[in-house]
């Protein structure tokens, strides 16, 4: 075909992992030869649950020079996502497995920064999390940025809730609309909360969410008006429960930031694209 706009593209094998943290799933990929093709289009339909994989997300696991690996998260959609932590978490036992590192602790490179994590055992992964420095308020709900933004209501049960319209309705308000932002609903019950999320990107809700899980805690601290300085909270999300650690310097300071909990291996194989 002379002078052809068209474009032949060589298939090739990708070989995958799927891990779940707490519900939340995501495709894992060993990328150290930068082999895959970062394209939106692709990943999108490896993470659509009828016509690909299915998963919340896409996780690249490549080299670094200075850190055991550099993990690169894309949301559902395609598009690169900010961090993911219960994605963190699956991408530090994945690491392992695939060779990145062999000891029970590593240091690793998201897009928010550097992380640090302890395999406490093959399945109870914790790792550390970005320090949180500005917190506003939205009438009497909770605006923060725990690595990926999000927007917290507290609510007298969180199952009543209808996650999918109140979330869209806060998450393309004028507010956010532009960069999007993730809502969280929770219910306080002592220091334990009850969470479900709708996240930016999937544009549903998810089975749990690492970084909502932080959002929650420090809102839940705040709303508690507790003032003790190292502070724990178990949040429950419908996928699971998770652990959250800090150090609260002052109401818009919270540092020593740690999410703990649960990491499952589901299946591996292999797929053409």
């Amino acid at each position: 075909m002379k002078n052809s706009t068209l474009l032949r593209f060589k298939s090739m094998k990708l070989t995958f992992e799927k891990y779940h943290g707490a519900g939340n799933d995501f495709i894992l990929v060993d990328n150290r030869q930068h082999h895959f093709p970062k394209e939106a289009t692709l990943i999108a339909k490896l993470c659509d649950r009828r016509l690909g994989i299915g998963a919340d997300g896409l996780i690249l696991i490549e080299r670094h020079p200075d850190f055991d690996f550099e993990m690169h998260y894309y949301n559902a959609d395609g598009g690169l996502g900010s961090m993911c932590g219960n994605g963190g978490r699956c991408a530090v036992i994945f690491a392992k497995e695939t060779g990145h590192f062999s000891q029970s602790t590593a240091t690793f490179m998201a897009i928010d920064g550097i992380h640090t994590a302890t395999i406490i055992n093959h399945s109870l992964v914790k790792i550390s999390m970005t320090p949180v420095t500005k917190i506003s308020k939205a009438g009497s709900d909770y605006v923060l940025d725990t690595g990926s933004p999000h927007y917290v209501r507290f609510t007298k049960n969180v199952d009543d809730v209808d996650v999918l319209a109140e979330g869209k309705k806060i998450r393309y308000g004028s507010t956010y609309r532009e960069k999007g932002i993730n809502v969280n609903f929770a219910t306080l019950s002592g220091d334990e909360c009850s969470m479900r999320t709708y996240e930016r990107g999937v544009e549903n809700e998810t089975l749990s969410c690492g970084t909502g899980t932080v959002a929650v805690a420090i809102a839940a601290s705040l709303q508690l008006k507790n003032e003790t300085v190292n502070q724990e909270y178990l949040v429950a999300a419908p996928g699971g429960k998770l652990k959250v650690y800090f150090t609260k310097e002052s109401p818009e300071h919270f540092t020593n930031l740690f999410l703990e909990g649960p990491v499952q291996k589901v299946f591996q194989g292999q797929l053409e694209i």
